[in-house]
């Protein structure tokens, strides 16, 4: 498959703080360090994509219009500090529902790839959780975990030598 490479990013605990089933706009605050890293991800030629478990829809515990809030409030302080996405996918099912779409599963990525033309071999994926890398590694992609010792400036390191081994 050819097509534009991409960074895959899970949101909660890796782009902004992770409160749990966020549905106030007023509590999404940016990690440190985010904005700067999609910036020079974006710079560097990558698409950047969303893709995130959201199973408080599922659950009932955010509406619709509470989870577009809490969507449009975190794309505009991703802006505000000088950072931005291509695209977002959420998946609203729950865990017991049994969709392809829910992380570990590469659903959204796949659809993703699909709708924008991404090089799935070509891209990465940077979350928070093994089901994060689980996905990312699902389609071929390399795969980054957000933990002690690996923030967002070793990330983009990675992804940067990576990028120039595979050139």
């Amino acid at each position: 498959m050819s097509g534009d490479r991409a960074v895959f990013l899970d949101r909660d605990g890796t782009l902004i703080d992770d409160v749990g089933y966020i549905s106030d706009p007023d509590d999404v605050r940016l990690i440190r360090g985010a904005a700067d890293a999609l910036r020079a991800l974006h710079d560097a030629g990558f698409r950047l994509v969303v893709v995130s478990n959201q199973s408080g829809l599922g659950r009932g515990l955010v509406t619709q219009e509470q989870a577009d809030a809490v969507h449009q409030r975190f794309v505009e302080e991703l802006e505000r500090a000088g950072g931005g996405i291509d695209a977002a996918y959420y998946c609203p099912h729950r865990p017991e529902d049994g969709c392809d779409c829910r992380k570990p599963l590469p659903g959204l990525l796949f659809d993703a790839a699909s709708e924008l033309g991404l090089d799935l071999e070509r891209s990465f994926m940077v979350g928070n959780s093994d089901v994060d890398v689980a996905a990312g590694e699902a389609v071929g992609a390399r795969a980054i975990l957000l933990a002690e010792g690996t923030d967002w400036s070793e990330a983009v390191r990675r992804i940067a030598s990576w990028s120039r081994q595979a050139a």
